[in-house]
């Protein structure tokens, strides 16, 4: 991702000798490799990349530009609009993502990345989109957004071409081993359940209500990942529902849900309602508790804000920042 902001020779976009093309079938080996070079801190294999890129329902060839020198691929930008809707039928009809871009070592300092990302802008621009967010596309995201401690000149870059911080999002771990649910944690439980509040499993049955309750309380990507993991064979038991006293659902929490990861926790919700009765810390520890019985050495999670009750409630179980990153976007004048 790192890639100078300058201009190259003759003050044009930069990358002279260097070809830049939407995608064609047999670039995916020499995309990823070239990735893995231009991506240091966050490498990819031939199946999450198609599995993220290639066979998302939005992905377009001429959106995917890369940049090929001498017959080798050198850098790459994806923008991405919807043309499958999220959920019902809205497409954001103004709206479109660039989720990556990079330019390996050798090729840069020459303005290509400024050349990528422009042209990837232009083909938003020319197909209506007024903003453009990098990174944060659902569902496919590979980060929240732009690390500026692992790639400061990208950063940059993406500061002088009108990309404006909107917040920040934080990556938070915790180690496992040797975990015990706290005595603290076990009485609130305890006393929940003496008040008639029930945590458990989910059965097939419930998933109807957890569904609803994940899409129109909290998200709709969060929906979405819980019916791709369960239909793609996660088990069940790795969901702890919170049932209240009335018997309604109103929290649950969750690991195993993206790509598989038994150790990435998430998503997890409580209503707004409930919350300051001690549900959440119970639910996290409870799912804590189902990683560590299945061997999990950690857990980890991609996006909270650290400041947010859910980021202070993670702290309070553990859980420690390991990286930072700007979501940004960029508005149309």
């Amino acid at each position: 991702m790192d890639e100078d902001s300058g201009r190259g020779a003759g003050g044009n976009l930069g990358g002279k000798g260097i070809e830049v093309r939407g995608f064609r079938p047999g670039d995916g080996p020499g995309l990823v490799a070239a990735w893995c070079r231009g991506l240091p801190y966050d490498p990819i294999t031939p199946r999450r990349f198609r599995d993220k890129v290639l066979l998302d329902a939005n992905f377009d060839p001429p959106g995917l530009r890369v940049a090929v020198r001498g017959g080798e691929i050198v850098g790459a930008a994806y923008g991405v609009r919807r043309l499958v809707a999220m959920t019902g039928t809205d497409r954001e009809p103004d709206r479109g993502w660039i989720p990556f871009f990079f330019v390996v070592p050798d090729a840069r300092r020459t303005g290509l990345g400024r050349r990528l990302l422009t042209d990837v802008l232009d083909w938003l621009r020319g197909l209506g989109r007024t903003r453009v967010d990098f990174a944060s596309y659902t569902p496919h995201y590979l980060l929240p957004g732009l690390d500026p401690d692992a790639y400061p000149q990208a950063a940059r870059l993406l500061g002088e071409l009108g990309f404006r911080t909107r917040h920040e999002a934080a990556a938070m771990d915790r180690s496992l081993v040797g975990y015990r649910m706290p005595a603290a944690v076990l009485r609130r439980a305890t006393d929940l359940t003496g008040l008639g509040y029930r945590f458990a499993t989910p059965a097939d049955d419930d998933l109807v209500e957890l569904l609803r309750l994940a899409g129109e309380e909290f998200s709709p990507e969060w929906a979405w990942a819980i019916r791709s993991c369960l239909a793609a064979g996660t088990p069940l038991d790795r969901i702890v529902t919170a049932r209240a006293p009335s018997g309604a659902l109103v929290g649950w929490a969750m690991h195993g849900a993206y790509e598989g990861r038994n150790e990435r926790f998430g998503p997890f919700g409580v209503l707004a309602e409930q919350r300051g009765t001690g549900l959440g810390q119970v639910l996290l520890h409870l799912t804590l508790e189902r990683m560590r019985a299945l061997g999990a050495h950690g857990a980890w999670f991609l996006w909270t804000d650290e400041q947010s009750p859910a980021g202070h409630l993670y702290r309070r179980a553990g859980f420690r920042t390991t990286r930072t990153f700007r979501v940004l976007r960029w508005e149309d004048a």
